[in-house]
């Protein structure tokens, strides 16, 4: 009985033998492919293969796409694995004309940058040279022959900054369908208020008003324009109260004048 064990012993150890060589095998290629995993991973981001070959831009309209990937720093020999996202957003918001930037990678080596841009809110015209002025109330006085489209009004007069901004921020929280409807903006500064504009609407209507809550009370005007007959002429105001002043008559349709400091 113990001899049959003992052979049966023996002819087992050759499989166990042939077993452990197969585990051991298996390591060997396991650690071996973690090995050459390794050096490529190393040896591509050493290679050009891992540097930035496309840049895109997305939400430019006032500054040129090359002027963005230079203002950023991106070029051929930017490992895509180690661009600087803070310091390239830095790098674009330090621009007066963009309110925000985003980063983004899209493999295997494109770079997306996607701007938001102070909007465009008026024009300054000097001499024969339109300026587009930002909803920050920054005056691009270095663009130069930059075309006026009407896509935003002509402001005129603003010779004093701080109602200039204070009239940007106005002008920058109304909706495209309002600010679309203004043709001019003057300002009117006088002994009893330096807040008083005179606007000239696309649609042929005067418009007095402050720049005080300027936003906030042309949002009457359509509501106003609505009830009027298309062929009168007159000023709207929309100062303290709202109301039409037909020009000629001296009549008020509705509300109230009133004088705003």
């Amino acid at each position: 009985m113990s001899q049959e064990k003992i052979v049966s012993i023996e002819e087992r150890i050759p499989k166990l033998k042939q077993a452990r060589k197969k585990k051991s095998n298996r390591r060997l290629v396991f650690y071996l492919s973690i090995f050459f995993i390794l050096i490529s991973v190393i040896i591509y981001l050493q290679s050009p293969l891992s540097h930035v070959r496309e840049v895109v831009v997305n939400g430019n309209s006032l500054l040129e796409e090359e002027e963005v990937i230079r203002q950023s720093g991106l070029d051929d020999s930017t490992n895509i694995w180690t661009i600087d996202k803070p310091g390239i957003t830095s790098a674009l918001t330090s621009n007066p004309m963009v309110e925000s930037a985003e980063i983004s990678r899209k493999f295997p080596w494109t770079v997306k940058i996607s701007l938001q841009e102070y909007k465009r809110i008026g024009y300054i015209k000097e001499e024969s040279s339109y300026f587009p002025v930002l909803g920050n109330g920054r005056v691009l006085t270095q663009l130069e022959n930059v075309p006026f489209k009407g896509d935003a009004p002509l402001l005129f007069n603003f010779t004093e900054e701080e109602h200039l901004h204070r009239m940007t921020a106005e002008l920058d929280q109304l909706p495209h369908s309002l600010l679309n409807l203004i043709s001019e903006i003057h300002w009117q500064p006088n002994e009893s208020s330096k807040n008083n504009i005179l606007l000239y609407m696309n649609d042929g209507y005067v418009v007095s008003g402050s720049i005080r809550s300027f936003a906030e009370k042309m949002q009457v005007y359509p509501s106003i324009v609505s009830q009027l007959d298309p062929d009168s002429e007159g000023i709207i105001h929309i100062g303290v109260g709202a109301y039409f002043e037909e020009l000629g008559t001296g009549e008020a349709e509705e509300g109230q004048e009133g004088s705003e400091e």
